[in-house]
């Protein structure tokens, strides 16, 4: 199967044009709707007797309502408890006892529950699924247990983090009007009054089959998926209630923003700089994917703009990294974080960079460097072929985000057909300061960027996500 695998790699990373691969994962998807409204998406990986079962709902912590910062991740850890069959904690045993695994995770545009199981085992997934999907139970001790859960989480990933915390004031700064200012896991002080109204409020009116994407990934027919789906899902009936999502968006930005974050815990001081960026929209990925390549070209390994000059020639920082999701449903962000070398301080660190980025606006894009990402990115979708969970999830983040099916099978064409011109007006129209946040994390009061300071951009600390912002974990 290896040496399979490598020739079918081989050839069509040869080939260079993204099409014949594409043709391979095209041939093994599927798609339906059922008639209460949920949307089916079956894509055939025989290679191993395996499924991974994915339900994603179309509400995320960017679809709460103002004052319940939090819920939907509440409610994700609430749906672990039992329901009118299930008792407490049952689900996730006999997913265990069927040798699968399970969990959920919630990020700002959905709520994801999954499950990887032996193919034979996808009924029994199914018909627990769509059992929680409408017949949860709660008791007023599950929501103070599970608000004490959550809470923990907090501490544990944000309130003793610095940079998490750090990262939260930077993304509420870059976000005027938009709620993925607001962190996912949720504002403290509101988790604490989260209750049983706000979870059933939450769950009652997103939980619903025509607000839910179901995902199968593995060895299954589209014919097996409909007749269980059909059967499990399709008795439940469409919330007349589920309504096109509507959030506030972000005004003009007409002025940059500075922040410094100070914790006597950070040993490691950096700067991030944060845009407003295009998300990708149904029809409408170049921008986007030209972003794509800007973030790999200025900071996307030891090769990249920003390594080369800032590490390697200048020696004036140690890590230097750009960052970009593309998957989001509005306006999502680009960022820059550069950690400096012993001895430099936070804002030369910053000029190196403001420096580092103009010189590459003025001298353009390397054809090579260009031509050898894009076959890294090739290589990238070919290997992943093998990998059902990943299909899944780039499957469902997609269509929970807005987008089709159409569009996630056109994205490497349009990766593909990215050119210099197309990525140097996309970094000439993302990067503006007057659409940025520039931030110092420190733990040296000394080390606050001076009124005069340029300004510069945030991003996530020098991990490349942090799971209390981009998305958590059951």
């Amino acid at each position: 199967m290896l040496k399979r695998l490598s020739a079918l790699a081989a050839s069509l990373l040869l080939a260079g044009p993204a099409a014949a691969q594409q043709q391979e994962i095209d041939e093994q998807v599927t798609t339906f709707t059922l008639d209460n409204g949920m949307e089916v998406v079956v894509i055939e990986n025989h290679r191993a007797p395996v499924v991974t079962h994915m339900v994603w709902y179309r509400a995320g912590s960017a679809d709460e309502t103002p004052g319940v910062s939090g819920v939907a991740h509440y409610l994700e850890h609430l749906l672990f408890k039992g329901t009118d069959t299930l008792e407490p904690g049952e689900f996730s045993r006999v997913v265990a006892e069927n040798g699968g695994t399970d969990n959920a995770f919630t990020s700002y545009d959905y709520t994801a529950y999954f499950q990887r199981v032996a193919s034979d085992r996808l009924g029994r997934m199914m018909e627990m699924e769509a059992d929680r999907m409408v017949n949860l139970q709660l008791t007023e001790e599950d929501i103070a247990t599970e608000r004490d859960v959550i809470l923990e989480e907090r501490n544990q990933r944000v309130e003793n983090e610095p940079s998490a915390l750090f990262n939260e004031q930077a993304s509420a700064a870059l976000f005027l009007n938009h709620p993925y200012g607001t962190p996912i896991i949720g504002w403290k002080q509101e988790m604490e009054a989260l209750d049983m109204e706000a979870a059933l409020d939450f769950y009652e009116l997103h939980y619903a089959p025509n607000n839910a994407i179901l995902v199968v990934a593995g060895d299954v027919t589209p014919d097996e998926v409909r007749s269980l789906a059909e059967e499990h899902y399709g008795a439940i009936p469409a919330n007349p209630d589920v309504e096109e999502r509507a959030r506030p968006q972000e005004p003009p930005q007409r002025a940059e923003r500075r922040l410094r974050f100070s914790d006597p815990r950070i040993a490691q001081p950096y700067v991030t700089r944060s845009y407003l960026a295009p998300e990708r929209d149904p029809g409408e990925q170049e921008t986007p994917a030209a972003l794509v390549m800007l973030a790999e070209i200025l900071g996307g390994g030891q090769t990249s703009v920003l390594t080369r000059e800032l590490q390697f020639e200048e020696n004036v920082a140690v890590y230097t990294s750009a960052f970009y999701d593309s998957t989001a449903l509005d306006d999502t962000r680009f960022s820059f974080v550069v950690v400096p070398a012993e001895g430099v301080s936070l804002e030369e660190a910053e000029d190196a960079l403001d420096e580092a980025v103009a010189n590459f606006l003025e001298e353009g894009v390397d054809p090579e460097q260009l031509e050898r990402i894009k076959f890294q990115l090739r290589a990238q979708r070919i290997y992943a072929l093998d990998n059902s969970d990943g299909l899944a999830r780039r499957y469902g983040s997609a269509l929970a985000s807005g987008l089709t099916v159409e569009d996630v099978q056109a994205w490497p064409d349009v990766l593909e057909a990215v050119t210099e011109e197309d990525i140097l007006e996309a970094a000439r129209q993302v990067l503006d300061r007057d659409h940025a946040v520039t931030g110092y994390l420190t733990g040296d009061e000394a080390e606050a960027p001076t009124p005069a300071a340029a300004p510069a951009e945030e991003a996530p600390a020098p991990t490349q996500e942090d799971p209390a912002l981009n998305e958590v974990t059951q």
